[in-house]
């Protein structure tokens, strides 16, 4: 009896200790839990409040000393501009370096990760405009040590200091994209700004840059000159890059770099766009917890030819179009000059009719398809949607502008009929395409469709084998039973996937195509062609200053979109 006592005592108190061990599990855990599962919204009103007054603050005044760089009579010089970019990039990228060594020391600092963001193509993307923006940066730098003589080094130091950014960024980028920092938000939140705000400013004043060393100045009355093209961007060079005029270059070699980094202006574009796009999901990802992982989702060419060739012919066909475009326009011939803007007209009306037809087959198909729309909430996902429908904004304007324009004037010409075309055209184009895109990015993947495989229990006997034992049969002999594939799908499922079969490929062959085309359409405006100040339509009918402000504010976001399609399209392509 004693020792029964004894044993039940011991079982009570072994009893009591594991109870006690599990209360203080559930209550580190529940800490834990308090400490991390918090959602988005709840992620500190402080810190969300903070960085979003950081991002208001230097956009206001980074647009400010942007705009008013770009202008003579405005007393505020390009060396100011770059002084004030020079402190904005340092802190970024202390800021940047604080956080990779942080999170690669501290436990517990990047619990989650969205599978949605930074997705490998666009990571990639990254890489490769980061890469030419540092050739770029170069070029730069071989060009204004010839002006160090007098001209201010700050010219110098701020491409240096870039390409330092460009590294560190890329790199920070390429590992914590998918963060959802837990630990640090409301610091996080503001770095996080910073970063966004920063590459944005870097994105309006290369734009500025580019946009007014592409814009023609109109001859003046009193002066008329045959070479208003060339005129104007050295007015605009003297101004903005290279200060005085009298600043002779010590090397010959000036001349070439300048040339040579003007058309890598568009790729560094590109860049601060994609990295403002990640660090806004970085910044709605602080404090979110998800589960979700993901599809595991390949990219495959196969059984796709139609939609690729076709947009490569496409792609050639713009490609000679627009060299002899910009060969012919340095001509003093306005016979020859109608004529390429001609030719430029009609192949831009030929692209875009060709991606709005192959645009309504896709959106048949999705008609036709079944699948379900995704039903999660996903930041990435919500501001490729934003941004999307934003940066077509701009196209649509300058459509519209010169609609009205062309209306206005009745259309009087064969280059006034073909501009009007075109612009209409442009908007069909536009609003199918983003009703396309965005209906591809809300779809669910596909998934194959298996049939069932039944497998045999060895140890269970059927009746019909014991029917068949009864008649002399032996049950365990294998060649008395018939032989059943167990691999063959039914007739219904292969039908069913063959069914499947001929959507999906329909799907994939007009996304390559749009993707083509959209690569097309972006090479044109990004690398100097401008039908809009080389054809005076719209300009004599709202005014030089109007439509400048229309062309050099639109277009710019017009180019974005057709870059920012590619990367939506080749999502929906690999959905499909």
């Amino acid at each position: 009896m004693m020792a029964k006592d004894k044993e039940m005592e011991e079982a009570h108190l072994s009893n009591a200790a594991s109870g006690s061990d599990q209360a203080e599990t559930s209550s580190v855990s529940n800490l834990k839990l308090s400490q991390i599962d918090v959602p988005t919204k709840h992620r500190g009103n402080w810190g969300w409040m903070v960085s979003a007054l950081i991002c208001l603050n230097v956009l206001i005044l980074g647009c400010t000393l942007v705009s008013g760089s770009a202008y003579s009579n405005i007393n505020i010089t390009n060396t100011d501009l770059q002084v004030f970019l020079i402190i904005l990039i340092l802190l970024t990228a202390i800021w940047m370096v604080f956080y990779a060594i942080y999170v690669s020391k501290t436990e517990d600092a990047v619990l989650f990760k969205d599978s949605h963001a930074g997705p490998i193509w666009l990571r990639g993307g990254l890489v490769l405009f980061g890469l030419l923006s540092v050739i770029m940066d170069i070029f730069k730098i071989a060009s204004y040590v010839g002006y160090l003589h007098c001209d201010s080094g700050v010219k110098v130091a701020f491409p240096v200091v870039h390409v330092v950014f460009i590294i560190v960024q890329t790199y920070f980028l390429w590992v914590h994209a998918k963060d959802c920092a837990q630990l640090l938000r409301n610091l996080t939140c503001c770095g996080l700004m910073l970063t966004l705000s920063t590459n944005l400013v870097l994105w309006m004043a290369a734009v500025t840059e580019e946009s007014l060393h592409q814009t023609i100045i109109p001859d003046d009355p009193l002066h008329p000159s045959n070479s208003t093209k060339f005129t104007g961007r050295a007015k605009y060079i003297t101004k903005t890059t290279y200060g005085d005029s009298k600043c002779i270059c010590s090397h010959t070699s000036c001349s070439i770099f300048k040339d040579a980094y003007y058309y890598l202006y568009p790729f560094n574009i590109e860049y601060s766009l994609f990295a403002s796009t990640m660090a806004y999901v970085m910044w709605k990802n602080v404090g979110r917890v998800t589960n979700h992982h993901g599809h595991n989702i390949a990219f495959r060419l196969k059984d796709v030819f139609l939609g690729p060739a076709a947009g490569m012919l496409l792609v050639i066909a713009g490609l000679v179009t627009f060299i002899v475009y910009e060969v012919d326009m340095k001509t003093y011939n306005d016979k020859r000059r109608d004529k390429v803007v001609m030719m430029h007209f009609v192949m831009n009306i030929v692209i875009v009719v060709l991606m709005s037809i192959a645009t309504v087959m896709g959106c048949v198909i999705y008609k036709l398809d079944h699948r379900e729309h995704v039903s999660e909430k996903d930041p990435t996902r919500n501001l490729d949607v934003g941004l999307l429908v934003g940066a077509s904004l701009g196209q649509f304007v300058i459509s519209y502008f010169t609609i009205v324009a062309m209306v206005a004037t009745e259309a009087k010409g064969y280059l006034n009929g073909l501009d009007l075309a075109w612009a209409i055209f442009m908007v069909i184009q536009l609003g199918l395409q983003n009703f396309f895109i965005i209906e591809g990015m809300h779809r669910e993947p596909h998934h194959e469709v298996h049939p069932l495989v039944v497998v045999q229990n060895p140890y269970v006997i059927e009746p019909s084998k014991d029917l068949c034992s009864l008649e002399g049969g032996d049950s365990r002999d294998p060649k008395s039973s018939p032989k059943v594939s167990e691999h063959d799908p039914p007739l219904h499922n292969t039908e069913h996937r063959y069914k499947l079969a001929w959507k999906r490929r329909v799907l994939k062959e007009v996304c390559s195509f749009l993707l083509l085309g959209n690569i097309i359409l972006w090479i044109m405006p990004a690398f100097g062609a401008r039908p809009q100040f080389d054809y005076d339509a719209e300009t004599d009918f709202f005014t030089f200053d109007i439509w400048a402000a229309v062309v050099n504010v639109g277009l710019p976001f017009g180019i974005f979109y057709r870059m920012h399609s590619v990367a939506s399209l080749f999502e929906v392509f690999v959905k499909s």
